[in-house]
């Protein structure tokens, strides 16, 4: 879980997967909305695949990315739960007011 929160601690790959919600891109139609170099998206993106918040296909010469959203909620999940918030909650809460 910690290469989730890792990926998206910066605000570059939280644009990428925001771009993803729509459909898959290629990797160079995801570049064109950065000033960055190529090692430099490259880069983003291994670390989103690594966290596995992103598929990698190949599509002739160009690879295509697809957001895996059942990563994220998980992990979105998780973190409510933390938190108190949703379903994970209030089985939380109500083991913790039986216990005082």
């Amino acid at each position: 879980m910690s290469k989730v929160w890792k990926a998206l601690a910066d605000p570059t790959r939280r644009h990428v997967l925001e771009l993803l919600r729509d459909g898959p891109m290629t990797a160079g139609e995801l570049a064109a909305h950065f000033g960055f170099s190529k090692p430099t998206m490259s880069a983003h993106f291994a670390v989103l695949k690594e966290a596995d918040l992103v598929e990698a296909h190949k599509e002739g010469k160009q690879v295509a990315y697809e957001l895996k959203l059942s990563v994220l909620e998980d992990a979105l999940l998780g973190f409510a739960g933390v938190f108190g918030v949703g379903d994970a909650s209030s089985s939380v809460q109500k083991s913790r007011k039986g216990t005082r």
